[in-house]
């Protein structure tokens, strides 16, 4: 699949836990693409270093130091998580700012929530 396929996580979608009721077809495509996305271990920390960035966003200035990858290589990345709608971004003068979206990291969260639906004595 192209990353330039990669569905955003709709606001509806996937907001019952999979351990309650199965994911359909559409919402199993498009929350693949969004692991899909995750699945990288530089994207993965772009996405903690913005989320725990001081004030909840982060410019890109500050992003390229903690990697061992040249700013084209953290530009991609960052793009990828754009467009698998799990931050967003904003221009102002020569920079661009980037910041989590809250509400689809609550969607993966709620998806994986497993509290309450362990089965008596399970680890």
């Amino acid at each position: 699949m192209s990353m330039k396929n990669l569905a955003v996580i709709q606001p509806t979608a996937c907001c019952t836990p999979m351990v309650r009721e199965p994911l359909g077809e559409d919402d199993a495509k498009n929350l693949a693409g969004v692991f899909k996305a995750l699945s990288d271990p530089v994207r993965l920390r772009l996405l903690s270093l913005i989320a725990s960035h001081e004030g909840g966003e982060a410019c890109v200035c500050d992003l390229a130091g903690p990697f061992d990858v040249t700013q084209p290589t953290i530009s991609h990345h960052l793009k990828v998580l754009r467009e698998a709608g799990l931050i967003d971004s904003q221009r102002r003068g020569t920079w661009v700012y980037y910041w989590v979206l809250p509400g689809a990291l609550a969607r993966l969260g709620s998806l994986l929530a497993t509290d309450a639906l362990a089965p008596v004595g399970a680890p």
